[in-house]
């Protein structure tokens, strides 16, 4: 009798089967990573992936970046078909850059071409976390050298939105270079005249913040953007003292004069097309 006891107990105690958990689909419902609140993952998407309930600006891919802010129809993608190889025989790196490929459907961690804004033309460079953390390695360097270069031959604006975990270890200095390239592109096409507006996401962090991402006529960010060069800890541990708890983030940066704003993602398309008409066409700005 005992043993038909426990026997009932472990038959009302199953873990659910596979077949029950596959009937629930997956990616139906998204945990929002700030509040923790849980909602429709399609209702977040139209919302541009920011939290309906905090307000909490969810990563977004270089795709969807670019259908939210481009006319629809406009965009020509650039250097679509550039692949990174392996200089340095690292182990393992090309493996995990084609699993990348697979899971993102990027060749690599940023998308460049030109289209238009509210009619107005210029080049656009997203990079997207998704993709390596969005590292820096000689093809992202590479790729935004050459939109910068197609924007001062279009003699257009240039927009960047960053999103990097910062220089890729695998390629070494051919990685740590591009920061002074992509540099030296951004500081010729400001000679002649050029518009850089740069927007940084979350994360901006190492070589790419030290390098373009600071480098616009505007610089802004997104709300709780982490943005900065060596991690927290590495800093606490070096000046032996601790840090703001805001610290690296786009409001502290805001609050001590490195950001031009701090702007909300659904604001960002007018604010953006305000700039493009100051210097396209000579409109008045409206902050």
């Amino acid at each position: 009798m005992l043993r038909d006891l426990f026997a009932k107990k472990r038959k009302y105690a199953q873990i659910p089967s596979e077949h029950i958990k596959q009937d629930v689909p997956e990616g139906i419902m998204t945990k929002c990573k700030k509040c923790k609140k849980i909602m429709y993952t399609k209702e977040l998407n139209k919302n541009l992936k920011v939290c309906l309930n905090c307000g909490h600006h969810h990563q977004m891919t270089a795709k969807e970046r670019i259908d939210s802010l481009v006319d629809k129809g406009t965009f020509v993608e650039y250097d679509k078909h550039m692949l990174s190889e392996n200089p340095l025989s690292f182990p393992d790196y090309v493996e995990k850059l084609e699993k990348d490929r697979a899971s993102t459907n990027l060749n690599e961690a940023i998308v460049t071409g030109e289209g238009k804004i509210d009619g107005m033309k210029m080049v656009i460079a997203v990079m997207d976390a998704h993709f390596r953390m969005g590292s820096m390695g000689s093809v992202v360097g590479e790729k935004i050298t050459r939109a910068i270069e197609k924007a001062m031959e279009l003699q257009v604006p240039f927009i960047i939105f960053t999103a990097s975990g910062g220089a890729r270890m695998q390629e070494g200095v051919l990685s740590l270079m591009q920061m002074a390239k992509t540099s030296s592109a951004l500081k010729m096409f400001s000679d002649q005249g050029g518009l850089i507006i740069s927007v940084m996401t979350h994360p901006t962090t190492g070589g790419v913040s030290a390098s373009f991402a600071s480098l616009g006529d505007y610089n802004f960010a997104e709300p709780g953007a982490l943005i900065g060069f060596a991690g927290r800890r590495i800093i606490e541990q070096t000046i032996r003292e601790d840090l703001p708890e805001d610290f690296q983030t786009a409001e502290f940066l805001l609050k001590h004069g490195q950001l031009d704003a701090v702007i909300s993602r659904h604001d960002l398309k007018d604010k953006l097309i305000n700039i493009l008409d100051i210097h396209v066409t000579g409109g008045e700005i409206e902050w």
